[in-house]
Parts: structure tokens; C-alpha cells; sequence
């Protein structure tokens, strides 16, 4: 296993339970666990989305096998918020997984 490309902290979070006085959702985060990660970002674009220019960004971020990683969470480095879509095994090793994210701006 070549740890030296895990080389970033990132902290997964889960939106967390709970309604407030009007039975709509919180929309608050809370941790769940910081691993280390590689961060890839191989594409982006930016569009125009209710006439503002909006840049969405896709990443790839490959961290150890862990039980428990859903789609519904975020993964944080730093300032930016990446939106899990997508939870894939590594089948070449299966000592990773692959979180396929996208950040909008």
C-alpha cells in the first residue's frame, strides 16, 4: 500500500437528524469520522443556473476501505465541501474506495 499518495484530512460528515419548530429539516452537519485521502479533480465547468454563473467541480477521492461512506454525506478539506454522489470499491486492490464528489461554487 502506497500511503505517501493519502497525503490530505478529510473529515466525512452526515447531515445530521431532526426537524425545527416549522417540521422542516436542520440541514446541520456533523462529523463522522477524518481519514486521509488523495484528491484528484480531473474535470470542471461552469454554466449559468438561474442567471448566475455557477462553477461545478468534479473530484475523485480515493481513501481506505471503511464501512458506513454513503452518498447522502459530504467530505470537508479545508474550506471546500465536496458532495458525495458516489461510493465506489477499488477493484484492482480493495484496499480503497472511491468517493466521486462534485463541489459547486
Amino acid at each position: 500500500m502506497d500511503a505517501g499518495r493519502l497525503n490530505c484530512r478529510v473529515t466525512i460528515r452526515q447531515r445530521q437528524a431532526g426537524e425545527d419548530a416549522h417540521g422542516q429539516p436542520l440541514g446541520t452537519w456533523a462529523d463522522v469520522c477524518t481519514v486521509w485521502a488523495e484528491i484528484r479533480h480531473p474535470s470542471g465547468v461552469e454554466l449559468i443556473k438561474a442567471g448566475a454563473e455557477v462553477s461545478v467541480v468534479r473530484a475523485s477521492i480515493k481513501v481506505r476501505q471503511r464501512q458506513g461512506i454513503t452518498a447522502a454525506m459530504q467530505a470537508v478539506h479545508g474550506a471546500r465541501v465536496y458532495d458525495i454522489e458516489a461510493v465506489l470499491p477499488d477493484e484492482v486492490d480493495r484496499l480503497h474506495m472511491f468517493l466521486v464528489c462534485k463541489v459547486t461554487t
